[in-house]
């Protein structure tokens, strides 16, 4: 009895120097798109503390370009040496930060909620309605990004105003949510299809009943999708600038209609816009920073089974 043995070629080793030139053009490659990326959050942050002269030159690096001084900050009562000062634009600035804090967090805990239903729904039921199955309503709920957010403001604005919502948070929050709630029911249906249905089975066989194995067994594993589709969320509306001018006029006013205000005759007070501009950013900085390990989690998840 003869054995037949095959032989194989060794695989091809590459050189230390095409390995390293490798390493070091795709590093190159990643640093680079950093610097695109974060250049412009460099730029407004450093703008904040320009004076006119500076932001017209063009000084980008301080203590070598230009000496950082208080301007843009003093402007909005935020300085060291205005901090204790009364002053109406500091006012009106923190009234309109928790506007975006109220209406963003609202709607987009809202959204979580309906969202994550309604996903669970459509990986663990089967529904039909005329010809529209899971899979037909999952698309139709996507398809709802696609409408430019244009085509709903005059139906909107008359809704809103037959409803005597115009210029209220509550008003701000339903649409809000009506507008993050396609991406939350797409997140989290791919992030329940990667949970076994085995594990609901076995709780329903212990005496849970759905819903005592949606709170006990589902959500404490789809908390990282949930995390992470609640700060997408979040940036979503924290940013919304369109509806936020359209509805509201004096006590609904967000952070990004107060920086879009920051023009007047003489042109724009560059200082003053990247000041607020920069105050807008950082807690969506520290937010994202301090849940980057669920953010990761929840956008990664259903990615290996």
């Amino acid at each position: 009895m003869s054995v037949q043995t095959t032989e194989y070629a060794p695989a091809e080793v590459r050189s230390p120097a095409a390995f390293f030139a490798s390493r070091v053009f795709i590093y190159g490659a990643l640093l680079f798109w950093a610097f695109v990326c974060l250049f412009p959050v460099y730029w407004t942050v450093t703008t904040s503390f320009k004076t006119a002269v500076d932001v017209t030159q063009g000084h980008l690096v301080p203590f070598v370009d230009f000496m950082p001084d208080w301007k843009g900050w003093r402007s909005l009562g935020l300085s060291p040496d205005s901090i204790g000062q009364t002053s109406t634009v500091r006012e009106e600035f923190l009234k309109r930060f928790l506007n975006s804090v109220i209406t963003s967090v609202g709607a987009s805990s809202l959204a979580i909620v309906i969202g994550s239903l309604a996903a669970y729904g459509l990986t663990r039921f089967r529904y039909k309605f005329l010809f529209f199955k899971n899979e037909d309503i999952s698309f139709f709920f996507l398809s709802q990004l696609i409408l430019p957010p244009v085509v709903l403001a005059l139906p909107m604005l008359v809704l809103y105003k037959e409803l005597a919502m115009l210029d209220t948070r509550i008003g701000l929050i339903l649409l809000y949510t009506l507008m993050v709630l396609p991406i939350v029911i797409w997140i989290m249906r791919d992030q329940f299809n990667s949970i076994p249905v085995e594990l609901e089975e076995a709780a329903l066989v212990d005496g849970l009943s759905i819903w005592g194995a949606f709170f006990r067994i589902v959500v404490p594993i789809a908390l990282p999708g949930m995390v992470a589709a609640f700060i997408l969320a979040l940036v979503l509306c924290w940013n919304e600038y369109f509806f936020a001018a359209l509805l509201t006029s004096t006590d609904a006013k967000t952070i990004p209609v107060m920086v879009a205000s920051q023009t007047g005759s003489q042109g724009i007070n560059w200082w003053s816009m990247a000041a607020l501009a920069t105050a807008a950013i950082a807690p969506l900085a520290v937010i994202g920073i301090a849940l980057e390990r669920y953010l990761i989690m929840g956008m990664t998840a259903g990615a290996v089974k």
